[in-house]
């Protein structure tokens, strides 16, 4: 089994994804909580662009600072935090990156098994990609489950993830 996710089909970018590289990247979510803290109604691209749109005027204005030194504790924390965690990746900039054409309206998922689910695109832009269990990849039915925006499946996801192709 590949440990990769493909994203195929009416895109300007067909994308390779490598989801043993996500427990070093910031959009990362924590999955024992995220379902249970209420949700902001703008969407993460939204946020990251006002949240950048600030920094860059932050530093435009009073020019950029050097790292500040860290604390050993707080590196020894996210340590544990990142070996005992389980995380999930959001779905919508990946989708954002693959660039769909204007006709894509659903997203066809298949799994390493042959077995194909289909999804309106708009669901799909909801979908959280788990890709680690307790500190862990999900290297038997992985590389990654689909959770949807909802948490309505979480306790039984759709595993063994291979393709995501947009029609």
């Amino acid at each position: 089994m590949e440990f990769v996710v493909f994203i195929t089909g009416k895109v300007s970018h067909p994308l390779t994804i490598d989801p043993s590289v996500w427990i070093f990247d910031e959009r990362k979510v924590d999955l024992n909580t995220y379902f249970d803290l209420p949700k902001d109604e703008e969407d993460e691209l939204t946020k990251y662009t006002k949240a950048i749109s600030k920094q860059w005027d932050k530093e435009i204005t009073e020019g950029s600072e050097p790292p500040k030194p860290t604390n050993d504790n707080v590196i020894k924390y996210k340590r544990q935090e990142l070996e005992n965690g389980t995380f999930g990746m959001p779905f919508l900039p990946f989708i954002m990156n693959a660039q769909p054409d204007e006709v894509v309206s659903e997203v066809i998922v298949e799994s390493h098994d042959g077995r194909k689910e289909i999804f309106s695109l708009d669901v799909a832009k909801q979908f959280i990609l788990q890709f680690s269990q307790v500190g862990k990849p999900l290297k038997e039915d992985g590389p990654v489950h689909i959770l949807f925006g909802d948490g309505s499946n979480r306790n039984n996801p759709i595993k063994n993830i291979k393709q995501f192709t947009l029609k």
